[in-house]
């Protein structure tokens, strides 16, 4: 976690800068570059080596200045090899590397007013990283103005710009400059198909699924060559499974497609390039798959790629693709109840790429899974270390802390991931329940109340009511909880409980009763128990504290209430 701010050197006076954030300028984070510029020749040589990653991505002008400390195997890899495309939170994760950064050195050198002309001009990269410098920096004034000087509008070519713009994540961008390019390219070349590739890549990242349809619909009918028409095939089954709209996901309209990718891309001539494209495809067929609901298949295809790829493409070829094949192959192995086998291919990917963070987040879930905390948090913190920060892993640490009775760092982990993120809804849910537990009602009530529609905070909002006496306004938070969630066994645990104290002690059983048969606990059985008890089914009780017992041996509440029966 990025160190706090610390207080103004006293007495420095507010600096000014005017910055430009015209996109025309230098594309994706032209007012980022800039401003980072200004701060770069200032700053600590260790403060700008932990913001290798961000400054780099976000001033390329400064990457003779600035050597590239943290690196992943797809940096080394020639550009044709490089299959991962950013996800659309990537560059979240870079503005807030670059707001730790602006806001350390502030703290070093005193307050910064920013006045930023052309803001109806500027990339998304920016705006984004204005709002979270808004948020994060205190130090920083901001001033935007939608004009400034007048500058023709973006102008792009083919080359090194567009390979920035597809592997940094910048998809407005690549979107734009395939708008841009691609009518004046000849239809059904080269250039063509891969530009088409990356624009449809970017829009579908964009939500806008259905311009990325269009232009592969499009590509369709002129398109000859067998391999982008493959590869167009997958996109578009991509698409119909992955659509931001989940009532849009057509699962078997994307088998189709899929198949007619794989029959396309087994009758390659070249050996090579049959082993890449078809283990592709293959890949994406067993997420098709998946989606269906025959994990036993995805397997089946996901081992078929793996062998496809290690027997074909030799000579060290493709290896951040081998690499997202076994990192496949370890997720079905886990979804199959098998962490164990999952860990050894995880083991693998992380020692082939020790700079990918993701890795290390899905590793440590395992470990956590598994009943290993010490191992889970060691990859948690790596996973915060070799990237720039992201929510995911502070959350997923809270979740140790809390098991391990350190409420006051599950907290400070919570906090800094809604920080990070502020639309980070689970996160939220697992503070608000926190701050009840710490009984800081108060605000845990302003994270349960800001989405009245989420079951999980409604299920809070219940405890909440149920701890300030307010019973019937707990129940109606979590009869509205399971009207959204029937499945929800939290919210019939905390009804359950709920009827007890309203003196209703057969409603409480049954609610328990369902909390359990969905999913079991000790704290659930113990409560059941207390009320089979009050309803002087003896024999019953002492079987739920029993199980209880076994569920949380070191429970001192369980083992007294076994004590206490006659």
């Amino acid at each position: 976690m990025g160190a706090p701010a610390q207080p103004s050197p006293e007495g420095a006076t507010l600096r000014q800068i005017t910055l430009d954030a015209h996109r025309a300028l230098n594309g994706p984070y032209t007012l980022a570059g800039a401003l980072v510029g200004a701060l770069v020749t200032e700053a600590a040589p260790e403060s700008v080596a932990a913001h290798d990653i961000e400054i780099r991505a976000a001033a390329p002008a400064l990457r003779h200045r600035v050597p590239a400390r943290r690196t992943t195997l797809a940096d080394r890899v020639p550009q044709e090899e490089r299959i991962l495309v950013p996800a659309p939170l990537r560059t979240l994760r870079l503005a807030n590397g670059l707001a730790e950064f602006v806001r350390d050195q502030l703290a070093v050198t005193g307050p910064l007013a920013l006045r930023a002309l052309n803001i109806g001009q500027a990339d998304p990269t920016d705006l984004e990283l204005l709002a979270v410098l808004e948020r994060r920096v205190p130090a920083l004034t901001v001033v935007c103005e939608e004009s400034g000087p007048p500058h023709p509008p973006p102008s792009y070519a083919p080359g090194a710009e567009l390979d920035r713009f597809r592997n940094e994540g910048f998809h407005h961008a690549m979107a734009e400059a395939g708008a841009a390019l691609l009518p004046t390219l000849p239809e059904d070349g080269e250039p063509w198909w891969t530009l088409l590739h990356r624009t449809t890549t970017a829009l579908a990242a964009l939500e806008r699924e259905d311009e990325a349809r269009d232009l592969l619909d499009h590509a369709r009918r002129v398109g000859t060559d067998p391999k982008h028409l493959a590869t167009a095939a997958y996109a578009t089954a991509m698409l119909l499974v992955r659509h931001h709209d989940p009532g849009r996901r057509d699962p078997e309209e994307a088998g189709v497609w899929i198949d007619r990718a794989v029959a396309l891309t087994s009758r390659l001539p070249d050996r090579t390039e049959r082993a890449f494209h078809l283990s592709f495809d293959l890949n994406g067929k067993a997420l098709v798959e998946v989606r269906r609901g025959r994990p036993e298949e995805a397997m089946r295809l996901v081992r078929a790629a793996i062998e496809l790829a290690e027997r074909d493409l030799a000579d060290g070829r493709h290896p951040v693709h081998k690499l997202v094949l076994r990192a496949n192959r370890a997720q079905l192995t886990a979804m199959r109840g098998d962490p164990e086998g999952a860990l050894a291919d995880l083991d693998a990917v992380i020692a082939a790429d020790p700079g990918y963070p993701d890795h290390y987040l899905d590793r440590g879930n395992l470990l956590h899974r598994l009943g290993r905390p010490l191992q889970a948090v060691a990859d948690y913190e790596t996973a915060m270390r070799v990237g720039p920060p992201f929510p995911e892993p502070y959350y997923n640490r809270s979740e140790v802390r809390y098991a391990q009775g350190d409420l006051a760092g599950a907290l400070a982990d919570l906090d800094y991931a809604i920080e990070l993120d502020p639309g980070f809804a689970d996160a939220y849910v697992n503070r608000a329940g926190l701050l009840v537990a710490l009984d800081e009602l108060d605000r845990a009530r302003a994270d349960a109340e800001r989405d009245p529609g989420n079951p999980f905070l409604l299920t809070v909002l219940g405890q909440i009511e149920t701890a300030q006496g307010n019973l019937v306004a707990a129940r109606k938070a979590y009869d509205s909880a399971l009207e959204q969630a029937p499945a929800l066994a939290v919210a019939w645990a905390g009804r359950g409980a709920l009827a007890f104290e309203e003196g209703d002690v057969q409603a409480s059983v049954s609610d328990l009763t369902r909390a359990i048969e969905l999913a079991d606990g000790a704290e659930v059985r113990f409560n059941r128990a207390y009320a089979l008890r009050a309803l002087g089914l003896t024999a019953q009780a002492r079987t739920d504290l029993l199980r209880a017992a076994e569920l949380a041996p070191d429970d001192e509440d369980v083992r007294q209430a076994l004590a206490d029966l006659p």
